[in-house]
């Protein structure tokens, strides 16, 4: 029997406040590189991992989002890449390659539930953290089905430049809509106007006043915004959504590390602007996976949809990578590089 050594990032305790990249150990432990005798689990080597503000929410003891709270001293869990090293699942071979729900460490051994095998191979790996993932899922579901756009929609993207937003602008700009996202830097704003496409862009950290600066660029109110940051955006908004506005939810970054979240004060305009505001998640809208698949990977291939990566390189560097989202360290969809296959 093989045993390896099997580097992993564990969480040392619960976190309240902003995550630290103390919180979490890098740690060698040890794997068999064997399944266990009638187990119907994979064996597998990951590649890359990917860094999501909701993991954030899972490192607070009594979280709210019912999606299972992370357990101190173990490894981080997450999507991710990974190569099947051995299958006791008749789906799964030796040597296929699967994204979906996997540990932050080398090795994992998991259940075959959950994994998608990893068709198309002439895109990066890389993406199958991300646009081909749940954060393509999540972009492509909640604008299209949730938000049911149509050309001449006025629409809104905060966090704009981040793994969502950066797509998002782009499913709006190709359905015809017109689009400006807010972001926290000048290289974010620059991107967005340059390389998404998007109409107009704002740095939020430079306007003392988002309900004028919402005023500014949407003289006419804004029929879609799409809402990852929550807070004080948010309550800039309400006022200037048009009537029968749509308000996709779909995160709230400002708020995950405040112990005391901040509060609402213009939620009346969602009566008088009719507004409908849904919450939604990717997992929801699994089963349109082969759909979304068919309509983004020609895009992908005919270069109409523009996707940037911050890829970190080594495990032991996917703390300060998962942490440096809360404060906009990154530029696009944050991944961790493991291993080449």
């Amino acid at each position: 029997m093989t045993q390896v050594r099997n580097k992993q990032v564990i969480l040392k305790d619960y976190v309240s406040g902003f995550p630290k990249e103390s919180d979490m150990n890098i740690v060698d432990s040890t794997i068999t590189l064997k399944l266990p005798q009638g187990s119907n689990e994979l064996l597998l080597k990951n590649l890359y991992l990917s860094c999501d503000p909701y993991m954030r929410i899972l490192m607070t003891k009594d979280t709210t989002a019912g999606l299972g709270a992370y357990t101190p001293g173990s490894p981080l869990t997450g999507y991710g890449v990974s190569k099947v090293m051995e299958s006791g699942h008749q789906d799964y071979k030796k040597g296929d390659l699967v994204w979906g729900m996997t540990k932050w460490e080398e090795y994992s051994l998991v259940p075959a539930t959950g994994m998608r095998k990893i068709e198309h191979t002439d895109v990066p790996l890389s993406h199958y953290t991300g646009i081909l993932a749940l954060i393509g899922l999540t972009a492509y579901a909640g604008f299209f089905e949730v938000g049911t756009p149509k050309k001449g929609d006025n629409v809104f993207v905060s966090a704009a430049a981040g793994a969502v937003g950066q797509l998002v602008g782009q499913f709006a700009k190709l359905t015809g809509c017109y689009v400006v996202g807010s972001a926290g830097t000048k290289e974010k704003v620059d991107l967005l106007k340059n390389k998404f496409g998007y109409d107009e862009a704002f740095n939020y950290k430079e306007e003392h006043d988002l309900n004028a600066a919402l005023k500014r660029y949407f003289q006419e109110g804004i029929d879609i915004y799409f809402e990852n940051v929550g807070g004080k955006t948010l309550d800039a908004v309400l006022p200037n959504m048009r009537v029968h506005g749509r308000i996709l939810v779909c995160g709230m970054i400002s708020q995950y590390n405040l112990i005391q979240p901040e509060g609402i004060t213009n939620l009346a305009h969602i009566i008088y602007k009719r507004i409908q505001m849904q919450g939604f998640i990717a997992p929801d809208y699994y089963h349109f996976y082969t759909k979304f698949l068919e309509f983004i990977l020609p895009l992908i291939r005919e270069g109409k949809i523009v996707y940037v990566e911050d890829i970190a390189k080594g495990l032991e560097n996917g703390p300060k990578a998962l942490v440096g989202l809360f404060s906009g360290h990154n530029v696009g969809k944050q991944v961790v590089f493991v291993a080449h296959e």
